[in-house]
């Protein structure tokens, strides 16, 4: 079966215009609309993990194989044989973003990092199609 691959990098052109449109308009609040210089930095500092992302060139990826599911985000990596994974959750969370969690045969549970999740219909399907058990859950909260 054809290897599931996925691999994200905080370098990109979507990064670097989204954080372009963000600073553009808390530069047009601060001096067309005169907005407070607290107010405004405070804002800014909002956009100071994508900015150390974009600068660094973080990557997230994720790799499931027949054998072995792999991960990393950043510094940041791990893996686990599929032979340990009970079932994954997969976890809608109240801002629709997915949150993936491996579920071991003895009770451990392990997040994989949101960065580095392909869209999950995708995983689900890849999951599934290697005979592991998936389960969703919506909107939860912890």
């Amino acid at each position: 079966m054809t290897p599931l691959e996925h691999a994200w990098s905080g370098r990109s052109l979507r990064a670097f215009l989204i954080l372009m449109l963000v600073w553009l308009a808390l530069l047009t609040l601060w001096f067309v609309l005169q907005a407070s210089v607290w107010v405004v930095g405070a804002l800014m500092l909002v956009t100071v993990p994508a900015l150390l992302d974009f600068a660094t060139g973080r990557r997230a990826w994720l790799r499931l194989d027949d054998k072995v599911l792999r991960w990393g985000s950043g510094k940041a990596e791990g893996d686990v044989a599929l032979a340990r994974i009970d079932h994954v959750r997969l976890e809608t969370r109240l801002d629709f973003s997915i949150r993936a969690r491996l579920m071991l045969e003895d009770g451990r549970r392990i997040t994989l990092p949101q960065d580095s999740l392909p869209p999950h219909p995708l995983l689900q399907d890849a999951l599934e199609a290697r005979g592991i058990k998936t389960q969703r859950h919506h909107f939860v909260v912890f």
